[in-house]
């Protein structure tokens, strides 16, 4: 049974009313920095237990007749076309993803913004192409001296030069993509605009991770450490709000470093800041809802020792350094916690070293371990997948659900047609090839019905996976690390 050691109802009530505070607190109109994912948060899902992936979502949506969103994206990020790496895709397709998604729940969006913008030839093009779909679109340029001269910054020729935004609603998302996409100068801009129209504007940042009101060095904190280990985020204790109110609360460095400056900006605004803090700035209200610290403990050095393999595989694939695997090795230091304390990772390796070839392995709700190997038809996470839903369905272990009748003409199709090196299917296509088989077979269709009950559960592979396959379990929601080396030593991995 799943444990739950965060109360979703209790975040969804008293954040929406603490961001109505804040709006409040200034009058006319809120700028809201939304920090992190919006949807499908799965980090605050697996570090806190009862935090459902969509509910920034949905507290959004019980203030969506006084919200409006604003997605910003770096001109600069077009023109490089970066890409997400959680779903695969560039910004500037996901811009659009994002404005079907808010629009699908029934949120309004209001404009994109391209920020720094120079003139670059793609998001010129891109322009057209939101103007095309029917988007408000506005531009931000880029401010020399940024974000340290101050005096040219919040002037005609800094903010001053900056499209105004048009907005109509009192409380205005400001989201994007991914980080550095100039979500707070945006905000900073609009209220500077504001002050010179004589409306009263306030600005606040949405931020989850650090949760400011737990310990520095909390598991849920330091696994937000471990998240961003390859941005080189620091947690630390924020020394402007324990000079001001004598309170030991956490906050993150580059908020830190910046706030002096933004203090500043604030000032010339509207002369004066209204925070004394980083911490100030922000209405994250989650760590009011947790209710069981050791579950939420346990589950947040998991998630240490889940970013500690994924580390070492995007070393190892040649996509990063040794640096997020140090900091890694600190954290894990800092929390107590190795390998070891996952139980999948030794059997998964003893399964591979008995076997001669890959493995895998999977944990249960009620602890039990799960394995498979490879053999001539099914590949080691095929094998465990399999072996896993027919645990669930209370099949017996020698019980074949898939004919091969079925198997073999698909791997014969992939290396005779499709021109595929490797025969073995991939758990996509093991998948379907079980939806075909529960056709007819009263076994298989209710090992296919066992589908949704692996959610959440923990996997390893002793090999790195293809991406198709990692696809599937994350798809699947099994929360899956891999031994950082491949099955072969070719220099291609498909």
């Amino acid at each position: 049974m799943k444990e739950t050691g965060f109360d979703n109802q209790k975040y969804l009530e008293i954040q929406s009313k603490h961001i109505l505070e804040r709006i409040g607190q200034f009058g006319d109109k809120l700028y809201l920095e939304f920090g992190g994912k919006l949807f499908d948060d799965y980090h605050a899902s697996r570090v806190l237990p009862g935090f459902h992936p969509d509910s920034k979502i949905q507290m959004l949506k019980q203030l969506k007749d006084r919200t409006e969103i604003i997605i910003v994206i770096s001109a600069g990020d077009i023109e490089k076309n970066k890409v997400r790496g959680d779903i695969g895709i560039t910004y500037d397709m996901d811009v659009l993803r994002l404005v079907d998604a808010f629009t699908n729940n029934g949120l309004f969006v209001g404009s994109v913004v391209l920020t720094q913008f120079s003139g670059q030839p793609s998001a010129v093009a891109y322009e057209k192409k939101l103007k095309a779909l029917g988007m408000k679109t506005y531009r931000h340029y880029p401010i020399e001296g940024y974000p340290s001269n101050v005096s040219l910054i919040v002037s005609d020729e800094g903010y001053g030069k900056n499209d105004y935004i048009e907005t109509t609603r009192p409380l205005v998302v400001v989201t994007a993509p991914g980080p550095g996409s100039g979500k707070m100068a945006t905000c900073l801009s609009q209220l500077y605009h504001e002050q010179k129209r004589g409306v009263k504007a306030g600005y606040a940042k949405f931020e989850t991770f650090p949760i400011w009101n737990i310990p520095l060095n909390h598991p849920v904190n330091l696994a937000y450490e471990a998240a961003t280990a390859d941005l080189n985020d620091i947690n630390m204790i924020d020394p402007f709000h324990l000079e001001a109110y004598g309170e030991t609360v956490v906050n993150y460095n580059r908020d830190v470093e910046v706030f002096p400056v933004l203090r500043t900006m604030f000032e010339k605004i509207s002369g004066k800041s209204p925070y004394q803090s980083p911490t100030d700035m922000g209405v994250n209200m989650a760590g009011y809802c947790i209710v069981d610290d050791e579950v939420t403990c346990n589950a947040a050095k998991q998630e240490i020792i889940r970013r500690y393999f994924e580390a070492q595989c995007e070393k190892r694939k040649g996509n990063a350094g040794e640096g997020p695997v140090s900091k890694i090795e600190l954290l894990m230091e800092k929390a107590g916690i190795s390998t070891a304390d996952r139980p999948v990772v030794k059997a998964a390796n003893i399964k591979s070293e008995e076997t001669g070839g890959p493995a895998a392995a999977i944990e249960m709700a009620d602890g039990a371990i799960i394995t498979g190997k490879t053999s001539e038809l099914l590949g080691a996470s095929s094998a465990m997948l399999l072996n896993a839903l027919k645990s669930l369905a209370g099949i017996a272990d020698p019980e074949k659900l898939i004919s091969p009748t079925i198997i073999e003409p698909i791997m014969e199709m992939k290396m005779k047609y499709l021109r595929n090196h490797n025969p073995l299917l991939h758990l996509d296509e093991i998948l379907i090839a079980l939806s075909i088989e529960a056709v007819h077979n009263e076994e298989a269709r209710k090992a296919y019905a066992m589908l949704p009950q692996l959610a959440g559960l923990e996997a390893h592979s002793s090999v790195i996976l293809s991406q198709v396959d990692v696809g599937v379990f994350k798809k699947l929601g099994i929360r899956l690390t891999c031994e950082p080396k491949y099955h072969s030593k070719k220099l291609y991995h498909d």
